[in-house]
């Protein structure tokens, strides 16, 4: 199950992963109905998707503590549902509270983090709960010329699911981004708002009821790293107000 919701590359499989997180391969049987072989679950199915044929789905509590709009999605018909014996009624919960969901969600922000730490830049990557995770990811980066960590965003903004992070905050490699309450004390008291906060229109996760349109809708970047005198930045001379006292 766990498996399933994981950010991984498309050439990647799910039943890999979930064998290496068991210790062993995942056990595999032919369906009754199909060549296809699925896991050995408490419940599975066989479905039959008609292509164009859509219908009218939600709107529907989730896991971001609000409702999902309505919207038009695919419909896949059941043709057969077999179960083991003595069956586990597998299920997760979702309510107002979503932090509950982080035991699942919190350990997948590796999966994007290994993507965007491919030349060493990024250090850490934390994606708070509060945010629902993919709308709020804080970065730690080493940080080597102007406009850096504007790249970074991008990178990130560029990166397979993570491409639905709502919003960024970009900060230098000495501050915790684990640390959620250093985190918000370093950036808000060290940006200038306008100087070091960009907006970009992208795709949008399904899920988002905020956006202007479904599935597309604006993000926003926040560089919160040390700006360097005449480079990308005017510094007072007393040095870098960024370092505190």
């Amino acid at each position: 199950m766990y498996s399933a919701i994981l950010p991984l590359p498309p050439d990647l499989d799910e039943m890999m992963i979930a064998g290496f997180l068991r210790g062993s391969p995942v056990e595999m049987v032919k369906c009754q109905t199909s060549d296809l072989e699925v896991p050995v679950m408490p419940r599975s199915y066989w479905r039959v998707s008609h292509a164009g044929e859509l219908r009218t789905e939600g709107p529907f509590g989730d896991h971001t503590g609000y409702y999902s709009l309505a919207d038009e999605y695919p419909v896949f018909h059941v043709t057969c549902i077999t179960q083991r014996r003595e069956p586990v009624y597998a299920t997760t919960i979702v309510d107002l509270r979503p932090w509950r969901i982080s035991i699942w969600a919190r350990p997948s922000s590796a999966f994007p983090a290994a993507d965007a730490n491919a030349d060493s830049e990024v250090r850490d990557i934390c994606m708070p709960a509060e945010g629902i995770f993919h709308n709020l990811m804080l970065i730690s980066m080493r940080k080597s010329y102007p406009g850096h960590a504007r790249k970074v965003m991008n990178a990130i903004w560029g990166l397979g699911q993570a491409m639905f992070t709502k919003c960024i905050v970009v900060v230098d490699e000495d501050v915790d981004v684990q640390n959620e309450r250093e985190v918000v004390w370093r950036a808000l008291n060290n940006i200038d708002p306008e100087r070091d906060i960009q907006f970009t229109m992208g795709p949008i996760d399904s899920l988002d009821h905020a956006s202007r349109l479904i599935n597309y809708g604006s993000k926003m970047g926040i560089d919160r790293t040390r700006k360097w005198p005449g480079r990308d930045s005017r510094v007072p001379a007393g040095g870098d107000p960024h370092v505190p006292r």
